[in-house]
């Protein structure tokens, strides 16, 4: 036996000083002969425990051989890795000789492995691996594979094999957002308006509506058009005609609000004579001096002279009216006053009239007509019956639903639901523009919705942010989206 030691390490000392002439080791593959069994990978925290066993019995590993197996994670990219500890398992001997070394050496090569075994050929013997790494986010996209390193007399290297172990490394959290269709709300009576405004032009002190004054004679022809486009539509019933009347600041307060009583009442008794609609539905209210409408119009003049301390002036005016106008008088070069009379005032007297009218119901072929051609006479549940007409899987279903949506900007439902189609279809920012205006609103549905889109574009802190108020109000859609944040957020 002795000879037999003496002469094997002859023949491989002989073959690395021949190298030259022949190969230095003949190529061994083991992982043929390898199982991973029961293997598990969890992460706990910021760790990674990975755990299996290493079936070798279909192993054979020649007497002078010591092959190493160690699991690699490998990016999905490619572009790293990471080597865990290793197993070496020795021919018989090999084995001798790395314990003989350790003795005499206090080291070996088979140092910072896991396990060192003797692989005894032809019996059952299984390696428990359990090890324990700091997790990374690459880690979850990532593959586990086990490579062989394989070395033979004098250490020389017989070559390196891999073979697939697990091809999703770590299996991190999976969200599932989920986000509700809203049905519409019931329009049992279909109410709608028409706000306009009339600048009729009157001589000083007088109430009288001149037609001929001026451009008064365009100004009531576009009155009495948008009265009768309402009135000829058989679709239509007109229910009230709501008139308020404007003055400027110019004069006392008291003759202003007269001023402007008088002239909405004789814009109401015109036009309802050039209109013939019903003496019945016309009301009439004033209001006077318009200082809110003074302090909107102050902002299209940045270069009036002294334009901040005049809108302050307007800010502080609560009670006596005449003061306040007397201050600009008072208070500022002439030359300001001048270009408020001429240039501010005028837009401020006028009459504003509100056209509320009832519409009819429409069967679906109307509807079909009417959501191209005139949206606003529907419905949101008529618009979705149309949509649901085409189909949920055709295009003309989601237009259906974002012409809902911008049709009734303010709908609850119509603004959910088209923003679900946009989530649906990948338009993550066109879903959250939908929901922006009505977000402060807190309704429970909105924010849900806005919290799924931010966590689908990733921006996973805005996400966590409205779902949480989201939740709080007790929806369960919520409380579970909420609960899929947090499971993504604690794999980042």
């Amino acid at each position: 036996m002795k000879k037999e030691r003496i002469y094997g390490k002859w023949i491989c000392g002989a073959l690395l000083l021949f190298g030259a002439y022949a190969p230095v080791c003949a190529q061994t593959g083991h992982l043929a002969g390898v199982r991973v069994i029961d293997d598990e990978v969890k992460k706990h925290g910021r760790e990674v425990r990975v755990s299996f066993v290493l079936d070798v019995a279909g192993m054979h590993v020649k007497r002078q051989e010591s092959v190493r197996l160690y699991p690699v994670v490998v990016a999905k990219e490619g572009d790293k890795s990471l080597e865990l500890p290793s197993v070496v398992l020795d021919g018989k001997v090999r084995d001798k000789i790395h314990r003989r070394t350790k003795a005499l050496t206090g080291s070996a090569v088979t140092d910072g492995a896991q396990t060192v075994q003797r692989r005894k050929n032809g019996k059952a013997q299984q390696v428990e691996y359990s090890t324990v790494i700091p997790y990374e986010p690459w880690l979850g996209a990532a593959r586990l594979v086990l490579r062989e390193q394989t070395t033979g007399c004098a250490e020389c290297d017989k070559g390196t094999e891999e073979t697939p172990v697990k091809n999703t490394f770590l299996q991190l959290f999976r969200p599932h957002y989920t986000v509700a269709f809203v049905p519409p709300l019931k329009e049992p009576v279909k109410m709608r308006d028409e706000v306009k405004v009339a600048r009729l032009n009157f001589r000083q002190d007088s109430h009288k509506i001149d037609p001929a004054f001026q451009n008064n004679r365009r100004e009531l022809d576009s009155v009495r058009h948008s009265i009768d486009i309402v009135k000829d539509n058989d679709d239509l019933t007109i229910t009230g005609i709501y008139i308020t009347g404007y003055a400027s600041p110019e004069g006392r307060a008291a003759y202003n609000e007269k001023l402007s009583q008088r002239r909405a009442e004789a814009f109401a008794q015109y036009v309802q004579k050039a209109t013939k609609v019903d003496k019945r539905l016309w009301n009439v209210a004033w209001q006077g001096e318009d200082w809110e409408g003074l302090r909107l119009e102050l902002d299209k003049y940045p270069n009036l002279l002294k334009q901040k301390e005049v809108i302050a002036v307007v800010e502080a005016c609560k009670g006596d009216l005449d003061a306040c106008e007397q201050r600009f008088k008072d208070e500022f070069p002439p030359e300001v006053y001048q270009r408020l009379l001429n240039e501010v005032y005028p837009p401020l007297r006028r009459n504003e009239y509100r056209i509320e009218y009832k519409v009819r119901n429409f069967n679906l072929e109307e509807a079909r007509e009417q959501i191209y051609a005139n949206p606003r006479l529907l419905s949101v549940e008529e618009m979705y019956q149309v949509a649901a007409s085409y189909g949920t899987d055709t295009p003309k279903y989601g237009e259906a639903l974002l012409i809902a949506a911008r049709t009734y900007p303010d709908n609850i439902p119509a603004i959910v639901n088209a923003a679900r189609y946009e989530l649906q279809q990948g338009h993550l920012q066109e879903a959250v523009k939908l929901l922006l205006p009505l977000e402060e609103k807190g309704d429970a549905r909105v924010l849900n919705c806005l919290g799924v889109a931010y966590a689908n574009d990733r921006q996973y802190e805005k996400a966590r942010a409205v779902l949480r108020r989201a939740a709080a109000t007790g929806d369960a859609e919520a409380k579970e989206n909420l609960r899929n944040i947090e499971g993504v957020i604690a794999d980042l």
